[in-house]
């Protein structure tokens, strides 16, 4: 063979293996590429799906993922409610003594006014925390409209100061028939609680206003007299057994006693009466101090069918005896009417004859 030709054919051989090496190159890029691609367009059509796609976990609910904004129905989180802490056993609102006066003009709308947070019913409770009792206050009443607006304007503000829950009932005696306080107290007791769930009871007279609201019309673990030196009596005690006026109760002392005596018609007794079954059942009378315990009565004459009850002083004598089948036990009446209005809850009610 020729040289020539040898060197020829050296050199095509190696030109042929150079194109099988760039033939195999170019294969391998290729798969390269092609797997790459095809990684891609999985990843497209998983992150396609899961857009379109809300998870949901265990309760059905949208779960939302880190970063991502949940849908508008979504984003107002229900709060939970915050449960209020007790009311101190002071309230930091008192202001101590008060000037009490009965010359200026007072009306139910300017009460109310004052008063925007008392409910309808005379219904008010603190906001801020949660009341220590829920106190039914009971009024026997007949026709004294102008002493319960007094009594109105300026008990409603002393008792929101107390941190009371508190409801207003004016039991209002219907007919001309002869007065009977203590049965009006008893049906108070009696129609509060078919309301709301109280624990507490004061017992007011409408014409007779605190001087200091440090004297809480709430209950304690004796029976409370709060009326205890009255402007009517110099200031002082008339004698160490009254319980006229205003008084409290709670739920169970109230219930104790067997309530209060309904027969006694007309003016006084039932107060020594009502003591005499806390002294029977071995409680005793508690009272604030003079000072914090002064009142003032608005003057007035005595009401026509409330005379001095002659029967009273016999009564009395025999309270241990009948006490057991006189009270909360033997009440009946008849309710006429029931209101709520704006500043108290006015219940009219027949109460028989003597």
């Amino acid at each position: 063979m020729p040289a020539d030709s040898s060197v020829n054919f050296s050199v095509l051989h190696r030109i042929c293996k150079l194109v099988v090496l760039l033939c195999f190159l170019h294969i391998a890029v290729t798969v390269v590429f092609y797997v790459r691609s095809l990684d891609f367009r999985v990843a497209f059509v998983q992150n396609q799906q899961s857009n379109n796609i809300t998870p949901k976990s265990q309760n059905n609910k949208p779960v939302v993922s880190p970063g991502l904004e949940p849908a508008k129905e979504e984003k107002v989180l229900e709060q939970p409610v915050k449960k209020l802490e007790k009311c101190p056993e002071t309230s930091p609102l008192l202001v101590g003594p008060l000037r009490v006066e009965f010359n200026i003009p007072v009306s139910l709308e300017l009460v109310k006014k004052e008063n925007p947070n008392v409910q309808p019913g005379g219904r008010f409770k603190p906001k801020d925390c949660e009341a220590l009792q829920k106190v039914a206050i009971i009024i026997p009443f007949r026709n004294r409209e102008e002493h319960l607006k007094y009594w109105l304007y300026y008990l409603h503000p002393i008792l929101q100061r107390q941190q009371l829950d508190y409801g207003i009932y004016v039991i209002n005696q219907d007919g001309d028939e002869t007065f009977n306080r203590a049965k009006l107290l008893n049906i108070g007791y009696a129609e509060a609680l078919k309301e709301y769930d109280y624990n507490c009871f004061v017992f007011s007279d409408v014409d007779l206003i605190p001087m200091d609201d440090r004297n809480t019309y709430k209950c304690f673990s004796q029976p409370r007299h709060l009326s205890v030196s009255m402007d009517k009596f110099g200031f002082r005690l008339p004698y160490n057994q009254y319980f006229g006026g205003v008084s409290s109760l709670s739920k169970e002392q109230y219930l104790k006693i067997n309530g209060f005596p309904n027969n006694y018609w007309g003016w006084g007794g039932e107060d020594d009466d009502i003591y005499n079954r806390v002294a029977s059942k071995g409680m005793s009378i508690s009272r604030p101090t003079g000072e914090i315990g002064k009142c003032r009565m608005i003057r007035h004459n005595r009401d026509k069918m409330n005379d001095p009850n002659p029967q009273r002083f016999n009564r009395i004598a025999h309270t241990r005896e009948t006490m057991y089948k006189d009270g909360i036990n033997s009440l009946k009446y008849q309710v006429l009417s029931i209101q709520k209005l704006d500043l108290f809850t006015t219940i009219t009610v027949d109460v028989g004859k003597p």
